[in-house]
């Protein structure tokens, strides 16, 4: 496995550069435009994700962190579901978060951040490249990333990384799309993502070459299969898959 190259970007630290740029330039329509080319899908996407990770969220001391973070969907959610089970703490205005997000991405972490003050979240963010994070070996319960783990410069890195941060029997999570198995539907999806989704994609966000990219950085991203055998390389162990919406999303699920 390699990591997402954009075009025009020589090596990493160019691929990187440029995907802090784009995310930069659609970040403020960046949910409208989310909402609206998935059909609203995404949110069953992220509830799945959840769903799957109860048995570590339901710990009241599990330290939760969202990698990729962008504007805070997965952030929210691991939240929630974890409202009620943490133990409270003596001041009512200093309650501990539930979960962080980190991401790389500034005005990504400032529409996080009005999102989570709207809601009256227990969610807190830092500024973090995925590949470097600012944190003590073993230090986390859960490590997740919605739809960005795909945007990595390295996606071996990405997973020693996540690997790192965890504690022994913690899990990692990896929600991203992916290639549909089906010749038909995958044709029609390949067509979809190609033609349509960069027009609509452009016009709602003003950067139509991010919605150029996506497509093709899905197509380059490794399949189901391959990444979990570089999962299960990285040190995971159980290492598993589900397709969801006829192979559009994966869903991988690792403990270290």
């Amino acid at each position: 496995m390699n990591g997402t190259a954009p075009p025009g970007a020589n090596g990493e630290r160019e691929a990187a550069a440029w995907v802090r740029d784009m995310f930069g330039r659609v970040a403020r329509r960046y949910d409208l435009a989310n909402r609206l080319l998935s059909f609203n899908i995404d949110r069953r996407w992220r509830a799945r994700a959840v769903q799957r990770l109860k048995s570590v969220l339901d710990r009241p001391d599990a330290q939760v962190l969202d990698i990729c973070c962008g504007t805070g969907d997965l952030l929210l959610a691991l939240a929630k579901e974890r409202e009620g089970l943490a133990v409270e703490s003596a001041c009512p205005t200093l309650q501990p978060p539930l979960a962080f997000g980190s991401d790389f991405c500034h005005p990504m972490l400032t529409a996080a951040h009005a999102k989570i003050e709207r809601r009256g979240a227990r969610a807190a963010l830092f500024e973090a490249d995925a590949l470097r994070l600012p944190l003590r070996d073993g230090s986390l319960d859960l490590i997740a990333a919605a739809f960005g783990f795909r945007n990595l410069a390295n996606y071996t890195a990405g997973l020693a990384e996540m690997r790192r941060v965890l504690r022994p029997g913690g899990m990692a999570a990896i929600l991203e799309f992916s290639q549909p198995p089906n010749r038909a539907f995958g044709a029609l999806y390949a067509f979809y993502s190609r033609r349509i989704l960069p027009w609509i994609g452009g016009a709602l966000s003003g950067s139509r070459d991010a919605y150029e990219y996506l497509p093709e950085s899905v197509r380059r991203f490794p399949g189901p299969a391959e990444l979990a055998e570089g999962m299960r390389r990285a040190g995971f162990r159980e290492a598993s898959y589900e397709l969801m919406t006829g192979g559009i999303v994966a869903l991988h699920v690792g403990e270290r």
